[in-house]
């Protein structure tokens, strides 16, 4: 039998692959479709009643002939109802809640603009597989840190009080009466200012490295009324300054920074003999085997083009990846000195541990 003969595809196997193919393929042209409706605020004109591409064209303001394209896209794609008898559009329950509401936990809009945004960077970021160079976080389009903010916001805004805080030991009675709290790598603040709204008696010292986050921060504490209780400012995990922090929060990046333990050091310095530690990562097993599924994937690419990099541009580099897992978080803790580690809650995106000296 010939080479050529004994490489020949499976034909069953390989009209699988290529229906995975169209799909992805229609999947990476619908993230652009979905931010261009977020932008356009066509979902949200959608959830209240069933339209006509010229009816939706007339609330929104957009032309006619672009709406009718994206809407047969986004029919296509299952995120938005067709009625072929009424020739109309329109949203479900379902649909609405995750597309249109701002407040629902499951609020998509902003994992897509977050993908997109990720995606400009790939000439570069093909670049730096060939040198091993890293790319800060503030290099990126302007797209990642606004999309990561409206991506994790839903999920927090659903359990950081709720349930994470309870979860751990004594943490929300020390709250409740008041207790100096440090958020590092904050971002646009929206973990720091969820914290204040629902603990009047604690202070709050938002820090990240990215200076236009830190601008955004601080523009919402005023817009809320909270500036007077939370303090955002421009600092690295290893250089915050203070000391006695009764609780330390770290959400989603952790395994940013390019030294970790350094960072998990200087967190012990600062906190007091008593405090805690919240460290919030993206939801992975210890073994990369068991994280090859649709979340893994997710993660594993966002990985690659933001968490990597931006770790391998900071110094020691280390790269812990978006799916480090509890192993590797329990040993950086450690390293740092903390004598009790334990995941605290997890949700399907997250998991929370809890660190203490």
């Amino acid at each position: 039998m010939s080479t050529a003969m004994a490489s020949m595809p499976d034909m069953d196997k390989l009209h699988v692959f290529l229906g995975r193919f169209v799909n992805d393929l229609g999947a990476t042209l619908h993230t652009g479709m979905v931010v261009i409706g977020e932008n356009l605020g066509l979902y949200k004109a959608l959830a209240t009643d069933p339209m006509t591409s010229a009816e939706l064209a007339a609330k929104t303001g957009v032309d006619e002939r672009y709406l009718r394209e994206w809407l047969a896209s986004q029919a296509a794609g299952g995120y938005v109802n067709y009625n072929e008898d009424t020739n109309k559009f329109s949203l479900d329950a379902e649909q609405a809640f995750t597309l249109a509401n701002e407040d629902s936990p499951a609020y998509l809009p902003g994992a897509f603009e977050l993908a997109l945004a990720s995606l400009a960077s790939v000439p570069r970021i093909t670049e730096c597989f060939r040198t091993g160079a890293g790319v800060g976080w503030g290099e990126h389009s302007d797209g990642v840190y606004h999309g990561v903010e409206k991506f994790f916001r839903p999920s927090y805004a659903a359990n950081l009080v709720s349930a994470w805080i309870p979860a751990l030991d004594g943490v929300q009675a020390k709250l409740e009466k008041g207790a100096t709290v440090a958020d590092i790598g904050c971002g646009k603040g929206s973990s720091t200012r969820l914290m204040a709204q629902s603990f009047p008696n604690s202070r709050f010292f938002g820090f990240d490295y990215h200076d236009k986050s830190i601008e955004d921060a601080r523009a919402s504490a005023e817009r809320t009324g909270l500036a007077d209780r939370v303090t955002f400012s421009i600092s690295s995990a290893k250089e915050i300054p203070g000391k006695g922090y009764d609780f330390v929060t770290v959400f989603d990046c952790l395994h940013d920074m390019g030294d970790p333990v350094g960072a998990a050091s200087h967190i012990r310095q600062v906190m007091a003999e008593d405090g805690t530690w919240m460290i919030v990562e993206p939801f992975a097993k210890d073994e990369m085997k068991d994280n090859l599924n649709p979340l893994g994937r997710a993660y594993y690419g966002f990985s690659t083009l933001l968490c990597t990099p931006c770790s391998r541009s900071q110094e020691v580099g280390m790269c812990l990846g978006a799916q480090a897992g509890e192993a590797k978080i329990r040993d950086i803790v450690t390293a740092a000195g903390f004598t009790r580690f334990r995941r605290a809650a997890e949700t399907p995106f997250n998991i929370v541990y809890e660190a203490r000296p």
